[in-house]
């Protein structure tokens, strides 16, 4: 008998989803109806970047010709889903329309988050998140004039990236003492804020945005930090994090996370058994993840569950980062903060061009994670030695000529 799925959300997690289970489902068990908030096709949010360094919006799009006609899947651009109703088993579009579901998952994503500083909502405060917030920097950005990005992890430098394309001189604030401090510990960082500061990046480390200050015609003129610096800009880019989407948990009666999130178990199912929620909108056993490399596992395991499929519980340790913009290679894999006494420490270094830091089991020897940066091996290369011993010649393997600091 076929069943319906209606998937909310058609970014990358979602159309994931859709992928893996029209190549499972050989014998169309299932029927997809897809709600995507944009009207574009999912496209590659991790290259977002290269939409304003050369590449069109057809270039990312990543749902290909043979899904986009496969007559067991309805995509519905443009048209977000308001309400669940768990008693009727259906979900309601901003149309109108009430669309039966067998089963329902919740990839809605996430939103930018803006802090709420005087300014914020000036004419020329733009977010990093879409096509269309894009098109909205591009049209506004004048070359050889600063612009200022709040925010300095991975989200932020790839913004100040996107200005500097648009010939922008990009300044970065960040609260924390030192750049990508979620995945980077200071000699790594300090790799990456020398590489940065080469290209042309003014960074603001350690201060907070005070307020965004507007001319008379209530346009941006500057932006005034914690620190009494004044940095004059007229354009504004709001990169500091994301929340997760989860209105329609609310309206649907389910639990939310105790940070936000759509609370689910290690498999993203909630307390309901006919809706699961997966990507940056979950909160996995607590625990809300804003990379797409777990949001993957996530679609991958639901599938196969919707196939009726044994799988192995969602433990999220899929937390790898690359950074591949600004010609600096960074990255970190595993885990970069391992409880206190459980691992052993390895430091390779070169003044702050090349750092690499990898974390060992006490007692096994065993990988646990690490971060790299500047001209150090490819994080695929360690990332494959998770979960057991080395070989002895790591160092070689990882870091060639860098020497090692006890």
């Amino acid at each position: 008998m076929t069943r319906r799925l209606v998937v909310v959300g058609h970014g990358m997690v979602g159309h994931q989803l859709v992928d893996r289970l029209t190549s499972l489902d050989t014998e169309g068990t299932w029927r997809i109806v897809v709600l995507g908030e944009e009207r574009h096709l999912a496209y590659d949010r991790v290259s977002l970047s290269s939409y304003l360094d050369g590449k069109s919006k057809d270039d990312l799009t990543i749902a290909g010709p043979v899904l986009r006609h496969d007559a067991r899947v309805e995509v519905r651009l443009a048209c977000p889903a308001v309400s669940v109703d768990r008693t009727s088993r259906t979900v309601t579009t901003a149309d109108g329309d009430d669309i039966a579901y067998d089963a329902l998952v919740l990839a809605c994503g996430s939103r930018p988050f803006v802090p709420p500083v005087p300014g914020h909502d000036l004419v020329g405060c733009f977010v990093y998140r879409t096509f269309d917030d894009l098109d909205a920097i591009r049209a506004a950005a004048r070359a050889g004039r600063p612009g200022l990005v709040i925010g300095g992890g991975l989200l932020g430098l790839e913004a100040a990236n996107a200005l500097r394309l648009l010939g922008m001189h990009p300044h970065i604030v960040e609260t924390a003492p030192h750049l990508m401090s979620a995945q980077l510990d200071p000699g790594a960082a300090r790799v990456l804020h020398q590489q940065a500061t080469e290209l042309g990046l003014r960074l603001h480390c350690s201060t907070a945005t005070a307020s965004i200050e507007a001319r008379p015609d209530g346009t941006v003129r500057a932006v005034r930090l914690s620190d009494g610096t004044v940095v004059e800009t007229e354009l504004v880019v709001f990169a500091a994090g994301i929340r997760p989407r989860d209105e329609l948990a609310v309206s649907a009666g389910l639990a939310l996370g105790e940070r936000g999130g759509i609370a689910v178990d290690d498999r993203c199912r909630t307390r309901d058994g006919r809706v699961w929620a997966i990507g940056e909108c979950a909160a996995v056993e607590g625990r809300c993840h804003g990379l797409v490399a777990p949001g993957y596992r996530m679609a991958d395991n639901v599938a196969r569950q919707l196939m009726g499929q044994d799988t192995e519980p969602f433990d999220g340790s899929d937390t790898a980062t690359t950074l591949k913009l600004l010609g600096v290679n960074v990255a970190s894999f595993g885990a970069t903060r391992p409880a206190d006494g459980q691992a052993l420490e390895v430091v390779f270094a070169q003044g702050s061009t090349r750092y690499a830091k990898f974390f060992l089991r006490r007692d096994s020897g065993a990988l646990l994670g690490g971060m790299v940066a500047g001209g150090t091996a490819s994080p695929l290369a360690l990332a494959s030695f998770l979960g057991r011993r080395p070989p002895a010649d790591l160092e070689q393997l990882l870091a060639p000529d860098l020497p090692f600091l006890p």
